[in-house]
Order: structure tokens, then sequence, then C-alpha cells
């Protein structure tokens, strides 16, 4: 089986990134995540793309991190500086000059998710669902997803998909403006590939003068986010109750938390 990858194409004014994992519903590895970064480092220096295309091979955009490959070719590296890394990488993202345009089938779950969430917009599939499983899973979620969230839907869903892990449906999603368009899947690629290429016909500075505004909204309050669950991430995988959490797990026994 082929290991999974992230592909860059360009075609025209408009680059398309695929997650191509579909065996795993587009899990990401570490090598995925490189590969995502260099995609990303790339288009910060492409000024003949005027638009960008994010989708995923298959049934789902992602389905999160693919957890039988974590460690593999981070073997050595602390938890701290994996996070640090990878904001450093998603937050290119913010220096792009291109809109990004986010099509969303199948699953969108934990990073990958908020990943998109980072993005200008994003257009659902009617089978989409998105989900924030971390707390479940004894740790937070960590890549600015969570203020993008709250900005956009407020507190109260976002405290219910946090703290419960319960998934939202495309319906819902659309609701509550976390997507902005929900369409039959048959035609999720076609409808975003349109939109990509009536942003790439727009004046490019009209573009990027209309996007500075939209960031100055809420670009500083999401990097600051991000910082503090650097912090807060690097102290729960130190923590007592995290221990616990995977000795029970592991032992198949009812964990008992000391809240420290």
């Amino acid at each position: 089986m082929a290991e999974g990858r992230v592909r860059l194409e360009v075609d025209g004014a408009v680059a398309t990134i695929t997650n191509d994992n579909p065996d795993k519903r587009n899990a990401f590895t570490d090598a995925m995540d490189q590969q995502l970064f260099e995609a990303l480092s790339e288009l910060r220096g492409r000024r003949d793309v005027r638009a960008v295309v994010w989708r995923g091979e298959g049934k789902s955009f992602s389905s999160g991190r693919d957890v039988s490959a974590i460690g593999g070719a981070s073997s050595g590296v602390s938890h701290h500086e994996l996070m640090s890394r990878g904001h450093r990488g998603i937050q290119q993202l913010f220096e792009l000059e291109a809109p990004v345009l986010v099509a969303m089938n199948g699953w969108a779950v934990g990073a990958s998710f908020q990943r998109a969430l980072l993005c200008d917009i994003r257009v659902a599939s009617e089978d989409a669902r998105f989900a924030l499983p971390e707390t479940t899973h004894g740790v937070i979620p960590d890549t600015g997803g969570v203020a993008r969230l709250y900005q956009i839907c407020g507190p109260g869903v976002v405290a219910d998909m946090v703290l419960t892990g319960r998934p939202m449906d495309a319906a819902e999603a659309l609701t509550h403006g976390v997507v902005s368009r929900v369409v039959p899947a048959g035609d999720l690629d076609s409808t975003v590939r349109e939109m990509a290429e009536k942003v790439a016909a727009s004046p490019a500075l009209t573009v990027k003068a209309a996007r500075r505004v939209l960031r100055h909204l809420w670009e500083p309050q999401l990097r600051s986010s991000m910082d503090e669950e650097l912090i807060l991430q690097t102290f729960l995988n130190r923590s007592d109750d995290y221990a616990e959490f995977r000795a029970a797990r592991a032992e198949g026994r009812a964990p008992a938390y000391t809240g420290s």
C-alpha cells in the first residue's frame, strides 16, 4: 500500500492542494505534514497563483491524524518542538497572497478540521461531518481552530464540540457559518473550482486588500490562542492525569483522575 502524500498542482491561476491518503480517509502522517508545509512555502513565492483549492482524494477531506504513524518520522523530537514546527508550518496560510478555498467532503476531524478553519472559505458536501475529539483523548485542540470557530459561531457551540467531542453535520455547519455553502457530493470539486476561478479573475490587488481587512479582524486573536495552546498542550502531555488516561486505556480500566 502506497504511503499517503500531499500533492500540489498548478493549473493557470489556480493551485490545488490534495490530501492523498484515501485508504485511511486522508489521515495525516508526519511526512504528509511536511509535504503540506512545503507546498504552502512554494505557494508563498508564486505570484502567478491567484487562488488555491484544498481538497481530499476519495471519501473524506481528512479524518485527522494517522495514529499508527505518530512518532515515526518525529522520533526523538519533543512534543513542544513538534507543536512549534506544526504551528510555523500551518501559519504560512496567513502569508499567502492567494485566498484558500477548502472543499470538504466526508470527515474533517481534529487538526485537519482546524487547519481548514484557518483558510478563507469552506464549502461542504452534503455528507460532510466535522469534529474536535481531542479532549476524549486526554488533550486539547492545538492548531488554532478553536479560536476561529469561536469567532465564527460563538462560545456555546464551541464548548459543546470541544468538551463533548460530538460531530457537527453539514447542515448545522451551514447554519452556524462554519461553511458558506453546502452542495451535493458530486458537485463539490466543480463548485469550489468555479469559485476559485472567479476569485482568480478579480483584480489581484483588490483581493489582497479585501483579505487584509478581513485578516485584521481575526488573525491577532488566533495567533494569541495558538501561543496559549502550545503552552497548555505541552503541560498536559506531562501531567499526571494524561499519564493516568493512557495507563487506564492500556489496562482496560476506569481512570482515576486527580486533576494534576
